[in-house]
C-alpha cells in the first residue's frame, strides 16, 4: 500500500476549486449532475471539463473521467506533476481513472461523505483515499475546501 499524503490547501488552490464549481453550476444549467473538474499542468495550461451523464447518455461521463480523457494527450511527466481540482471529492470510478492517468495530486471541495448527506444517500462507501491507498505509487489528495459554493451548487437539485 501507498501512503496518500496531504500538502495543504493554499490561496491559489481555493481559487481553482471555485472554478471547479462553477463548471459544476454550467454542468447543472446544462441538465447535468453538478460536478465540475480542472487540470492545472505545471507550465499553467489548464483542462476543463463537466459532467454530462445525462447529456452524453454516458453514465461514466463524470466531470473527473472526461477530464483524465483530456489530459490523456499529456504526456506523462505533464500529468505527474499536474494538479486535479474538483468540486466533489471524486469517486471510485473517477479515482480509478485519475490513478490510472498518473495524475500527481488531486485537490477537492466537498467530500463524498458531505455529499451524501445532503442527498440522503452515499453513492458507493469507498472514498478515494481508499482508492489511492491501494495504489502502487504515491499520491497527494487535499480536502475538503471548506466552500460554501460548493454545497450551494448542489441545493435543491437532488430533492
Amino acid at each position: 500500500m501507498t501512503p496518500v499524503t496531504s500538502s495543504g490547501i493554499t490561496a491559489a488552490d481555493e481559487t481553482h476549486l471555485e472554478r471547479a464549481v462553477a463548471l459544476a453550476r454550467d454542468a447543472r444549467d446544462s441538465g447535468d449532475e453538478p460536478f465540475g473538474s480542472l487540470l492545472v499542468t505545471p507550465g499553467g495550461e489548464v483542462l476543463e471539463a463537466v459532467n454530462n451523464i445525462v447529456t452524453a447518455a454516458d453514465p461514466t461521463g463524470h466531470a473527473e473521467t472526461n477530464l483524465v480523457r483530456l489530459a490523456g494527450r499529456l504526456d506523462p511527466a505533464v500529468r505527474a506533476g499536474s494538479v486535479l481540482y474538483t468540486s466533489t471529492e471524486p469517486c471510485a470510478m473517477c479515482a480509478g481513472a485519475i490513478y490510472w492517468s498518473g495524475i500527481g495530486r488531486i485537490v477537492f471541495a466537498l467530500s463524498s461523505e458531505q455529499l451524501g448527506a445532503m442527498i440522503g444517500k452515499p453513492a458507493l462507501r469507498l472514498s478515494s483515499r481508499e482508492v489511492f491507498e491501494r495504489g502502487a505509487r504515491p499520491i497527494v489528495i487535499d480536502g475538503p475546501a471548506a466552500l460554501r459554493s460548493a454545497t450551494e451548487v448542489h441545493a435543491g437539485f437532488w430533492n
